[in-house]
């Protein structure tokens, strides 16, 4: 069973960065597409970034374009998102999914395989 590992959650005053990592347990990453998800507090859980596998094509929420980049190195069985310029409402628990590729993120349903969430608050 694949399975995947998130790190680098945690506390930042609105305007910081923080860099998340995602680490998947076997090299049939490379196969699937890779997203980022968010969940915050009484919300649904929303795609942010998303990184195709076989067309390398990227996509970002509105609410984070321009200030998140994915990152993805198939040889390292990893995907990065590097998050510039945080706001508190960027604050939530963050997921990485792997699933099939498609035009943009689609929904959590699209996702076949799921880290455990780390929790990043932008607070002063």
């Amino acid at each position: 069973q694949l399975q995947l590992v998130e790190s680098g959650g945690g506390l930042v005053q609105p305007g910081g960065s923080l860099r998340l990592s995602c680490v998947a347990s076997e090299y049939t990453f490379a196969n699937y597409a890779v997203a980022w998800f968010r969940q915050a507090p009484g919300k649904e859980r929303e795609a942010v970034a998303c990184f195709g596998s076989w067309r390398g094509d990227t996509y970002y929420a509105d609410a984070v374009k321009g200030r998140f980049t994915i990152f993805r190195v198939n040889a390292e069985r990893k995907s990065d998102l590097q998050m510039n310029s945080l706001k508190p409402e960027d604050t939530a628990v963050y997921y990485c999914a792997l699933g099939g590729d498609r035009l943009g993120c689609g929904t959590e349903r699209d996702y076949d395989y799921w880290g455990q969430g780390t929790q990043v608050t932008v607070s002063s």
